[in-house]
């Protein structure tokens, strides 16, 4: 077949919210806040996403990654085995591989539990628990593009240069979590400067997306945003009467935490601009955070969050992972408009094996979800509710 002639592969944009609470969204949407992830749900398909037990960040990314289980895939947590998790310990072959096999190009930005990075067929930047200067546990910090240690942060390694040249010398992951000792009689003024860093990062990062999408397109491009989830831990806006409630730290800024998906939804126009109608739009969080319960007072990490530190409100690691399902929105071409998942039918496990079946890719045996069927067009599963 003459080059060219090839019928072109599918478009497929993923962004990843890690920890987007849907009880802190819906609101916003209806205040018309969120105007383009109201979009996305007016033209696709949305609901909640059932999750892992316990969740957290790595343990679940790598879940999607794989559709495996934690315990299968090796990726436990933060920690596994008392070092910081990585891709060297995956026992599973992640989506973006399988897709670099078939031919379909693949670009990935800031998505957490990719350090270090890993060849594939297009460009990978390593996101969330990237080691790097001042933070060699990799857990929870912000190394810049330039003091990332401990393994390459960027495939391939002539694409820095790049980067450096063309974006700037851009934050890798969210800023850490400021320590119970640094907000003591300084709280409003840790709290906006936290806030403060938070904002640039976003806007760098959203700089990024926007230099990525322009000028190295892939068939398959993931982003990810983790600045949500962090501020969620200790910046939740609970009421007084419950668990850990500090007026000193939770009364300061209580739209802290709704702001940052109202910044968020300003990231996701940004990447939309960047796509048509022809283009599948999903936007997958890992899991939700929930106000800590009354029996979270017995455990003595309940209000102290990674580092043990920091005065946290909300978490999202409960044992029963209904608790805190992720969320899931989607839309494209054949993909039903206006359709809520209802229930707790979607899973993180299906997300690879939906993304396959949009590339004509067989799902492997080892895969435990199912091929989202239910949104596309034509499906008259009892799940989707129309």
């Amino acid at each position: 077949m003459a080059q060219g002639t090839a019928t072109p592969k599918p478009r497929v944009v993923i962004i990843g919210v890690n920890g987007m609470e849907l009880d802190v969204i819906r609101p916003l949407l209806l205040q018309g806040k969120m105007p383009n992830l109201s979009s996305v749900i007016k033209k696709g398909a949305y609901g909640k996403l059932r999750t892992v037990s316990a969740p957290n960040c790595p343990r679940v990314y790598s879940t999607i990654f794989t559709s495996t289980t934690p315990d299968e895939h090796g990726v436990t947590g933060f920690l596994v085995g008392g070092i910081t998790a990585n891709t060297n310990m995956l026992k599973e072959e992640p989506i973006w591989s399988m897709l670099s096999k078939k031919g379909v190009t693949v670009g990935m930005a800031n998505v957490p539990a990719t350090f270090p990075v890993m060849p594939v067929n297009g460009y990978m930047i390593s996101g969330m628990l990237t080691r790097g200067k001042n933070c060699e546990d990799g857990v929870l910090c912000a190394p810049k593009l330039s003091e990332v240690e401990g393994g390459d942060a960027v495939y391939p390694v002539s694409m820095k240069a790049e980067l450096l040249k063309n974006v700037g010398d851009f934050y890798i992951d969210c800023e850490r979590m400021p320590s119970a000792e640094d907000l003591k009689g300084h709280e409003a003024e840790t709290i906006d400067a936290w806030l403060k860093k938070v904002q640039l990062i976003r806007d760098q990062q959203t700089q990024l997306f926007d230099y990525l999408l322009e000028h190295h397109p892939t068939d398959f491009t993931w982003l990810g945003q983790s600045c949500e989830d962090r501020t969620g831990h200790w910046l939740y806006p609970i009421a007084p009467f419950n668990a850990g409630y500090n007026p000193r730290i939770n009364a300061v800024r209580t739209e802290a935490f709704p702001d940052q998906y109202v910044a968020f939804d300003k990231v996701l126009g940004a990447v939309l601009k960047h796509v048509d109608d022809k283009t599948y739009v999903i936007i997958v969080s890992d899991h939700g955070i929930k106000p800590l319960r009354e029996f979270e007072e017995t455990d003595p990490h309940a209000h102290m969050d990674h580092e043990k530190t920091t005065p946290v409100v909300a978490k999202h690691d409960f044992a029963d992972g209904d608790d805190v399902p992720g969320s899931f929105f989607a839309m494209g071409p054949g993909i039903k408009h206006g359709l809520r998942l209802m229930g707790f039918e979607a899973s993180v496990y299906d997300i690879a094996p939906t993304i396959l079946h949009i590339y004509g890719v067989d799902q492997p045996a080892q895969m435990h979800g199912h091929v989202l069927t239910e949104i596309f067009e034509g499906s008259d599963k009892k799940v989707a509710q129309r």
